[in-house]
């Protein structure tokens, strides 16, 4: 089949609230009025964000997930999708396969695919998407305050943990339970939409976890011009990781799946003390465990504690870096 054929038959759906969708040079929308228009970008590349070989249904649920956890971070509603890729061949049990599992996570959140492109090429994928969030509302990097709790939700490291059994690393053997776990959360991350929607007028600052904690509450820390003291332990973590965290002769690892694994979507967000109920709650309403792990402090800067109290060096531990020479998929 020809480029346009491949989109008419997997990707195109009649427009719902877009005024024209698929089909022309431009997708045409209208805003809503008193919201603002959050729009993301993000790129997935095989053999630098997925295995070679990697099953097409689950690859277009985290397709689209990785985009939907951007909205999750700054409260925002997913609307509209657009989606870019290039493929090695135009394979129509791949394409199917790819095209149920990216449509199965749009429909779970409403979201409407408008419009995107398709070429020839080592396989490649990008999603634009755009969600509307009331003006004023959007949780941003840039509003923490020394005194605010740090919160998690969910649970990160597991994702790591995955990539470790599908590369066979050496000495990382979880338990059946925790690797089936782990696979699915590295290979379908479930975006916290709603949490993020419920946080709205409670999180001071809030962002995704996609290249490891330590790097992405980083990122609010130098937006906020704050620090924050954080305790290891209280991060949440399987018991299994944590307990190879404090075990001298697999600690290394363990810390770094723990604080820097990356991939994890899970939302790294601050809230003043005084609204911790409100926090739970937002938990409760999405459906999602949160954590309180640490406090912002006014001094600049990220301390991490061990089971201790001991202040953890984190000069080996670095986040996720897509030009720095030990990055890799």
């Amino acid at each position: 089949m020809n480029e346009f054929e491949l989109i008419a038959r997997y990707f195109t759906r009649p427009a719902r609230r877009a005024v024209l969708g698929v089909g022309d040079d431009c997708a045409l929308i209208a805003p809503v009025a008193g919201m603002q228009l959050a729009i993301s970008t993000d790129m997935l590349l095989e053999g630098r964000h997925f295995l070679p070989g990697a099953d097409p249904e689950a690859l277009g649920h985290k397709t689209l997930a990785v985009n939907l956890s951007d909205c999750a971070a700054v409260g925002a509603l997913p609307r509209y999708a657009l989606l870019a890729g290039a493929l090695p061949e135009a394979d129509p049990q791949w394409l199917e396969a790819f095209a149920r599992g990216f449509f199965a996570l749009a429909d779970r959140h409403d979201v409407e695919v408008i419009g995107g492109d398709t070429t020839r090429g080592p396989r490649t994928f990008c999603v634009t998407i755009i969600g509307e969030v009331p003006v004023g509302r959007a949780l941003l990097r840039s509003g923490a305050q020394p005194e605010d709790v740090v919160w998690i939700s969910g649970e990160v490291g597991a994702a790591r943990v995955g990539l470790a059994v599908m590369r066979e690393e050496p000495g990382i053997t979880p338990p059946a339970t925790l690797r089936e776990h782990a696979l699915q959360a590295m290979h379908r991350p479930q975006p916290r939409v709603e949490l993020g929607l419920a946080l709205r007028g409670i999180a001071s600052a809030a962002i995704d976890i996609s290249d490891g904690l330590i790097g992405d509450l980083g990122h609010i820390l130098e937006r906020s011009h704050v620090g924050a003291e954080i305790s290891m332990m209280q991060i949440p973590a399987s018991d299994w990781l944590k307990s190879r965290a404090t075990d001298p002769k697999t600690a290394a690892w363990a810390r770094e799946f723990v604080m820097a694994g990356g991939d994890d979507y899970e939302l790294c967000f601050t809230a003043p003390p005084a609204l911790e109920a409100r926090v739970l709650e937002a938990g409760r309403h999405a459906g999602v465990a949160v954590t309180p792990v640490g406090q912002i402090t006014a001094a600049a800067g990220l301390v991490v504690r061990d089971d201790n109290g001991d202040i953890l060096d984190l000069a080996s531990i670095r986040a996720f870096d897509h030009f720095a020479e030990s990055a890799a998929a």
